[in-house]
């Protein structure tokens, strides 16, 4: 187990399990939980979120919204470009999830559209004029198998199993 990078400790990680099932789930009730003070488990959720370590959204279903298309391109490009490439793809709206890789593709990244001529504009008029792109590789979605945010941390062995209603 690698703790040499992480940023937070045991009470930390039992408070992120808890909002990784439910990030909705009151401080009071995670006090409870844990035997600790609602005011001790706001302070640390507050810290979590301020250094980047947790994020509370709402993670809603694309096609469910209205957005018709949602999906993943993998890209090959001239690694010299890389930084000016990255910064480009930020700032494209309908581009949600962007990562460098190792392997076939030096970058994924995950877009939802609302139709094919978004998707049709998003690859061909926003994406392809980046200077040092050099290929695409586009994949739709057809459905969601499994989606699932509750994966614990570093200091939990069963990956947050305990539910948060026990």
């Amino acid at each position: 187990m690698n703790r040499a990078n992480v940023d937070f400790d045991e009470i930390d990680s039992k408070i992120i399990c808890f909002l990784q099932k439910d990030g909705r789930m009151a401080y009071t009730k995670i006090a409870e939980k844990l035997n600790i003070s609602e005011a001790t488990i706001r302070t640390r959720a507050q810290a979590l979120i301020k250094k980047g370590i947790i994020q509370i959204v709402a993670v809603s279903d694309p096609s469910r919204l209205g957005f018709g298309v949602v999906g993943n391109i993998k890209l090959l490009v001239n690694v010299k470009e890389m930084k000016n490439i990255i910064e480009k793809l930020q700032n494209i709206k309908s581009i949600t999830y962007v990562a460098l890789m190792t392997g076939s593709a030096d970058i994924d990244m995950d877009f939802i559209v609302r139709d094919m001529n978004e998707l049709r504009t998003l690859i061909y008029d926003q994406i392809h004029n980046i200077e040092g792109i050099i290929q695409t590789q586009t994949s739709i979605i057809v459905n969601y198998e499994k989606d699932n945010y509750s994966w614990g941390t570093i200091f939990e062995e069963n990956l947050c199993e305990e539910e948060p209603d026990e």
